[in-house]
């Protein structure tokens, strides 16, 4: 039997199938019920992205990862809010909805061959590579001032913000040597955007740090001018890091290479043994985390790698540089299995079998870890670096180019009974790769974030939005018009509830948009939606003068 850790011991959690079930999609803009008051200055586009339909035909999809991409647009201004949402028209929806069954493989459903070929074509199409997906369905980003929505292989969508529908493939492979790119890319204040994605040869796989020109030299610019500013191998040839994001501060682009594996033979194998991409995912808790830090004019690789013991990152928080050191706060845990735990079956189970799901996941916590970036031949050994005043993490030169770091905790014990802290967001434009007070997530007392969380640095205090039954999405943080201080403005978050509401003539699930002080974490209202909309993963907030 192989032996599971259990994190936590809950009992008791709510079922929370219907808000992972398919939808219909309604691109008519909708009429949403108002209650509270929204601010009339906020003026433009919460745009959401996430997977909205499960099954194709008699199929199912495994992984929450996979599910078809839903793009939600909630258009607030004067104090209204209507609501739209739109499937991406992607190929691979495309041809799911022509064969009516699964026709393209995703992340954790590996396609079967099509019953409709003989036998000697389906035994050869087992010996194809798998296509890559195109179902972008993480995140919306931008690039030269134009939205995209993207996934983590090679192929993005541009989208029209206003209309949501899809105006252009883009393939990263067609301008730069990379085989995908994160959903999660960082931009300076002048528009230069960051990102990064692997590159496989002959060699073995790399990790290359992007760079994306800010602006556009014709209208029909997508990527053109993407170069990569540096391209680091990996430890392990056959078995690169996996990565979400990463992190940037005003001189650095920081990768931080985990000890979740990807298998890349059993990847390229997996049509030939029937396995998808997330059998080929594994956590190696014999390895250290590696902190890799590029120079962002030069493309330089600092010589020096900063070690930390095994943890598992999906989101960064923030990094900036301050006397002498890089200070990385990011959403960590100690385990790194959670990515294959999310199965749709898992999501969608119910009394013990659902406690027990939740209580093998390792919950996850905002930490600080702080890099001295003048490591050199006269820098001690065995002694702490770390020369921030109360903080308790540590740096120690442990070899020639070796620094060993400990993290501090950036939250108090209260932080627990929330189930830590996950989606992570800050306000970006004016705080990114700058010292930061204020930043807000979802608390995970579920498998689905339950809670709304602002921390302040200062003091690690927190104040919390809850209300029984009901699951908020990854807060935004919108400014408010000449802001003074860092916490002046709105928190955007959608929350479902999968306990249904009698609406006089049917029943639906409680879907809003809601919004809150962000310096108070009070409620000022809301915008209920009488449409079901499942649980998604990231969104952003298009401003319109």
């Amino acid at each position: 039997m192989k032996n599971i850790n259990h994190f936590t011991d809950v009992h008791g959690l709510p079922c929370i199938e219907k808000i992972v079930s398919s939808v219909e999609d309604t691109p008519e803009p909708i009429c949403t019920n108002i209650t509270g008051k929204i601010p009339e200055w906020i003026n433009g586009s919460f745009l959401r992205n996430g997977p909205g339909k499960f099954e194709i035909g008699n199929q199912k999809f495994n992984h929450w990862f996979d599910g078809m991409a839903l793009l939600h647009q909630f258009k607030i201004s004067n104090g209204q809010v209507t609501y739209k949402s739109r499937f991406l028209s992607s190929d691979s929806y495309q041809a799911n909805k022509e064969h009516n069954r699964i026709a393209v493989s995703e992340f954790g459903t590996i396609t079967m061959p099509d019953p409709c070929k003989n036998f000697f074509q389906r035994f050869l199409s087992r010996f194809e590579l798998p296509k890559p997906t195109d179902n972008a369905n993480v995140s919306f980003v931008t690039y030269k001032g134009d939205y995209y929505v993207s996934t983590e292989t090679n192929v993005m969508h541009k989208v029209d913000p206003e209309t949501l529908e899809t105006t252009k493939k883009v393939d990263w492979s067609k301008f730069i040597a990379v085989n995908g790119a994160t959903a999660h890319p960082h931009t300076d204040p002048d528009g230069t955007t960051y990102n990064m994605g692997n590159s496989y040869t002959a060699k073995g796989a790399s990790y290359n740090i992007i760079r994306v020109p800010p602006t556009k030299e014709t209208p029909e610019d997508t990527l053109e001018g993407a170069t990569v500013l540096c391209s680091i191998p990996s430890v392990d040839k056959t078995k690169p890091s996996y990565y979400h994001s990463f992190a940037m501060s005003e001189n650095y682009v920081v990768f931080i290479e985990q000890p979740i594996k990807m298998d890349l033979l059993k990847i390229v194998t997996g049509k030939l043994t029937g396995k998808s991409i997330s059998n080929g995912i594994h956590w190696d808790p014999k390895l250290n985390t590696i902190f890799h830090l590029i120079h962002k004019q030069t493309g330089q690789l600092s010589s020096t790698k900063y070690f930390a013991k095994p943890l598992s990152t999906f989101h960064q928080i923030n990094a900036y540089e301050e006397d002498g050191s890089l200070i990385i706060d990011m959403c960590a845990s100690d385990d790194g299995q959670a990515i294959t735990n999310y199965n749709v079956q898992n999501l969608r189970k119910s009394g013990e079998a659902l406690d027990e799901v939740y209580n093998t996941l390792c919950r996850v916590f905002p930490r600080r870890f702080i890099l001295p970036l003048n490591v050199d031949d006269g820098t001690p050994y065995g002694q702490n670096l770390n020369n921030q005043p109360n903080s308790e993490a540590t740096s120690i030169r442990i070899a020639k180019n070796k620094v060993f770091c400990t993290h501090e905790d950036l939250h108090g014990e209260d932080l627990h009974q929330y189930g830590g802290l996950e989606f992570p967001q800050i306000n970006y434009n004016k705080y990114n790769t700058h010292t930061y007070r204020y930043f807000y997530g979802c608390g995970f007392r579920h498998l689905v974030g339950d809670t709304l969380i602002k921390m302040d640095l200062h003091g690690k205090h927190m104040k919390v939005w809850e209300q029984p039954g009901l699951y908020p999405s990854e807060p935004i943080f919108v400014p408010s018009p000449n802001a003074t201080e860092e916490d002046d403005g709105v928190i955007l978050s959608v929350v479902i509830t999968p306990n249904e509401v009698n609406k006089g003539d049917r029943f639906l699930l409680l879907t809003f948009l809601l919004v809150l002080d962000a310096k108070t974490f009070e409620e000022l209202g809301r915008a209920e939606v009488p449409v079901n909309i499942p649980y998604g993963f990231h969104g952003t907030f298009n401003a319109t003068a």
